[in-house]
């Protein structure tokens, strides 16, 4: 079965646990974003997320907390961020990096199905200096990962980091000495720093040259115990291609590696009528028809919507994404509410336990 052919029973298995609120496209200067902020409760002493009083091992007795992407491994070996609830204190980016080693205080939050990616007893610190460098020491531990995660642990590390406004970039070292390479299979690391241009579950299918290749990163649907989550991918385009706007609808049109777990609920005929308009932030992108699917009406899928708005925000200079259909404006998400509004892109990509 191709990749294309299984993506429309997948995607309405999928589409049963997502839930779309609070976006519009179009109407002036306001935008709204696909989710709101989540305000999260403390919960009460012994009270777990689950909410089993009994479970002691399972509660999180801080007051107060806040909503923190923490990119874990997944079943299937992807980098994917998962919004979970940590301490609201004071160096909340080493708390973060705290939460990514194994047996430490995430071990009884991090939801089934995912790992986390640094070893135990790995002590952190990080240093955010005024230029946007998080410059991250670990104890010696840390060199005591398995190889086959060492690119995975980069990518959990700087896109946990650079999720914070303050950081741009992240630096690593040992015991204080700067690494040049991973210590392990010796991946070498730019001393400028890691940021996101380095890419994250990066494929290079049908990749020749890379050296004549940019990265761009799109977002395909996952699934683990029933609920769907969105996977960032960075794949290699050709340097031809200068629109990167239109590079990134058509990989979502392409799918993802067809021997992945991934899918995308874009039909292959989905097509830009018009070249794409940037303007102040927002991108305006007139489809054709094939965009809504096999919805009645003017509907756009969730399943649509919430992939290209992640993949196009994550380009620098867009904030919020414009959609059309044959040019009209009048179009409904799933419950039939107009999208009045350019959607933004919420704060946290994956949120909820499983």
């Amino acid at each position: 079965m191709s990749k294309k052919t299984k993506v429309t029973v997948a995607v309405t298995m999928l589409a049963s646990s997502m839930y779309l609120s609070g976006c519009g496209l179009f109407g002036g200067d306001k935008t709204e974003k696909i989710d709101p902020p989540k305000t999260v409760s403390s919960l009460k002493k012994g009270e777990s997320l689950t909410g089993d009083k009994d479970k002691q091992t399972n509660a999180v007795d801080e007051k107060n907390t806040i909503m923190t992407e923490l990119y874990l491994i997944d079943k299937n070996g992807y980098v994917v961020s998962q919004a979970l609830p940590l301490p609201n204190e004071k160096g909340i980016a080493t708390k973060a990096l705290e939460y990514l080693v194994v047996d430490g205080p995430g071990q009884n939050i991090i939801p089934n199905g995912f790992r986390a990616v640094l070893p135990a007893d790995t002590k952190i610190s990080v240093d955010v200096k005024k230029d946007g460098t998080a410059a991250v020491d670990f104890s010696k531990e840390f060199n005591g990962y398995d190889k086959k995660d060492e690119e995975k642990i980069m990518q959990s590390i700087t896109w946990t980091l650079t999720q914070f406004d303050s950081i741009e970039r992240v630096t690593l070292s040992v015991n204080g000495h700067p690494l040049k390479e991973m210590p392990v299979n010796k991946t070498p690391i730019n001393q400028e720093g890691l940021t996101r241009a380095n890419g994250i579950n990066t494929d290079l299918t049908g990749v020749i040259d890379i050296t004549n290749t940019h990265s761009l990163t799109v977002y395909y649907l996952d699934e683990n115990d029933g609920k769907s989550y969105y996977v960032p991918v960075t794949k290699r385009i050709s340097n031809t291609e200068t629109n990167d706007v239109k590079a990134v609808v058509n990989e979502l049109v392409k799918g993802p590696n067809p021997n992945s777990s991934l899918v995308s609920a874009f039909q292959s005929e989905v097509a830009l009528l018009d070249e794409p308009v940037v303007k102040d932030g927002k991108v305006t992108l007139n489809f054709n028809e094939n965009i809504l699917g096999s919805f009645e009406e003017n509907k756009i899928s969730e399943n649509v919507l919430k992939p290209l708005v992640y993949s196009l925000t994550e380009q620098k200079g867009i904030k919020s994404v414009a959609i059309e259909v044959n040019g009209s404006t009048k179009l409904l998400n799933e419950e039939g509410k107009p999208l009045s509004e350019p959607v933004t892109r919420p704060e946290k990509v994956n949120t909820g336990s499983f």
